[in-house]
């Protein structure tokens, strides 16, 4: 057995069946420790950063080379593909009221940095320099934001050059564990401070969803009896009522088809209209007065159905929804379109891209036309567009790399491996249409290079970190990081998750969504979904998760860089 023994030596250390031995126990052990759950709560994934402390610890570790070589690149690969998946939505997420809300999620964030800010300056010694960095890390442990540490870790190698005597790491390891439940647990205290009634805001819910006239279609038999329309094609007459509608029959002289975009309306022509409940008064008024017909019975439309379809055809990548026409030309309308996930509005200026998911409701031969026309077929996604995330990663690189001087600052301030990529691949995500680059990844492919990036991540740090973890945690300031960490938590959710509910009346849900998105994490997303009959939470979510993640990130290196001394 001596060969078994001298793998885990460390005079073998530099061998790559050490260094592949090492990082496979420390990622399986804590993936499989990270599923055990406490109160219905478990750390999931960050509990790799706790079994790579043990074992660097115990000295279990690697070539001090290879460590910040694999650090990096999960932090990198983690990052891009955050980017890939939030880019889509990260504009849009301002549209449509969700500007509030990322107004609050800002707000509470830089809430965080100032309670961090508080806590330093009231419990700790500011003379010395180890102190604010550790604050950093403890800071995005309770905020549980592993790429934010991230950030912070790589821009305080570029203040303190002469090497760091110390890992902020630990400070996150303190933090992390309370932050997780402190999250839950302050958005359950605004339940009882704002005086929330669960049963109450789910019934509001559900009312809200049922009485909405723009979500639910009407159907009318109207007669033309508007001379400005007689002549015209029912594109020119859709266009000039700027509404959707879908005319799905029409009966001229006696003889009823199925209508074309360029099909011309005369008068006393008889048509079957679908449309908004909202807005079936307005086209009523402009086309003519609503009748009954004795030709529906013998020719009743086709049952009205509803299909999720994927997006493959890349002829459709770029094309906007305004272009295609689909209520006019198909008959047919899109009600939804979620896209890596994220559920967006179906303007007529939004861009599809391969990998959309659209909801098409119409006449089953209509729809079953669009299917078509879009691909609909999961097969093609099946192969990795693996160059468009390399291509990504190496301007995200170069753009992470470029020198920004601003006065007063000891060195250039720089995007680096965490901010560079990420932008990058929100910018791509968003408009890599334009260059024909397509940038779909199935959703299972983005979470598996993003868990993998995390794991190479959390797994570095943990075994870098662990030597100098007992003597800076245990005999040093931990109990400080811990309880300073839960204030760093608590106190922007009590405030902000208050304001929004008294003030600006957000529901429950939604609040409960947003604040877990403003933390980016999932377990208080899943406890929020877990209470709420909706669909509110993810809602809230998906709308400050992509700016969250990029202020997480982008601050951390702004603090460390403006305030953190060499």
């Amino acid at each position: 057995m001596d060969w078994l023994i001298d793998i885990f030596k460390a005079e073998q250390q530099d061998t790559v069946a050490h260094i592949v031995l090492l990082y496979s126990i420390v990622i399986a052990l804590g993936v499989y420790l990270g599923k055990i759950k406490i109160g219905g709560i478990s750390l999931g994934v960050t509990f790799v950063l706790f079994v790579g402390i043990i074992a660097g610890h115990i000295h279990f570790t690697g070539p001090l080379p290879v460590l910040n070589f694999l650090q990096d690149f999960g932090l990198i690969l983690f990052v891009f593909m955050i980017g890939l998946q939030v880019g889509p939505g990260f504009f849009e997420s301002f549209g449509k009221g969700g500007l509030k809300l990322n107004l609050l999620s800002t707000a509470a964030i830089l809430l965080n940095i100032l309670v961090m800010f508080a806590c330093y300056f009231v419990f700790f010694d500011t003379a010395d320099d180890k102190n604010l960095p550790m604050m950093v890390g403890t800071l995005y442990g309770a905020v549980t934001n592993t790429p934010g540490l991230g950030a912070a870790n790589e821009a305080l190698h570029s203040v303190f050059r002469d090497g760091m005597n110390f890992d902020i790491a630990s400070g996150y390891a303190c933090a992390y564990p309370l932050g997780v439940v402190g999250i839950i647990g302050a958005t359950i205290a605004i339940r009882y401070i704002c005086k929330v009634d669960l049963k109450g805001e789910n019934d509001k819910l559900l009312a809200e969803e049922a009485e909405n006239p723009n979500a639910k279609p009407h159907i009318m038999y109207l007669k033309v009896a508007n001379a400005y329309i007689a002549g015209r094609k029912l594109k020119e007459i859709s266009e000039f009522l700027n509404r959707d509608i879908v005319c799905t029959r029409i009966m001229h002289d006696g003889v009823i088809t199925v209508p074309t975009r360029d099909t011309v309306f005369e008068m006393d022509d008889e048509i079957l209209i679908v449309s908004a409940e909202a807005d079936a008064k307005a086209i009523q008024a402009f086309i003519g007065p609503e009748i009954s017909v004795d030709w529906h019975e013998e020719d009743q439309p086709k049952k009205m159905i509803s299909r999720r379809i994927v997006i493959t055809n890349s002829s459709m990548n770029g094309k906007t929804l305004g272009k295609m026409h689909f209520s006019s030309v198909y008959g047919v309308n899109v009600t939804r379109i979620s896209r890596q996930g994220m559920d967006l509005f179906a303007g007529r200026n939004l861009h599809f891209t391969v990998g959309d998911r659209i909801v098409v409701v119409g006449p089953e031969e209509n729809v079953n036309r669009v299917a078509e026309m879009m691909g609909n077929s999961e097969r093609r996604l099946n192969a990795p567009n693996i160059a468009t995330i390399f291509i990504g990663i190496l301007f995200g690189i170069l753009f992470g790399s470029l020198p920004i001087a601003i006065p007063q600052m000891p060195v250039p301030l720089k995007l680096g491996l965490a901010g560079g990529p990420l932008i990058i691949a929100i910018l791509i995500g968003r408009f890599g249409y334009r260059i024909h680059l397509v940038t779909y990844t199935t959703t299972s492919a983005n979470m598996m290079l993003r868990e993998f990036g995390l794991a190479l991540f959390l797994a570095s740090v943990g075994i870098k970190a662990g030597a100098g973890f007992w003597e800076t945690v245990v005999q040093g300031d931990g109990l400080k990081f811990v309880y300073t960490g839960f204030l760093i938590t608590i106190i922007p959710i009590l405030i902000i998750g208050t304001i929004a509910r008294l003030k600006y009346k957000f529901n429950y849900f939604t609040i409960m969504g947003m604040l877990a998105g403003t933390y980016t994490d999932p377990p208080a997303l899943a406890y929020a979904n877990s209470i709420c009959a909706g669909e509110a939470p993810a809602i809230g979510y998906s709308t400050v998760y992509p700016l969250s993640m990029f202020l997480r990130i982008f601050t951390a290196q702004l603090i460390v860089l403006f305030f953190c001394r060499m």
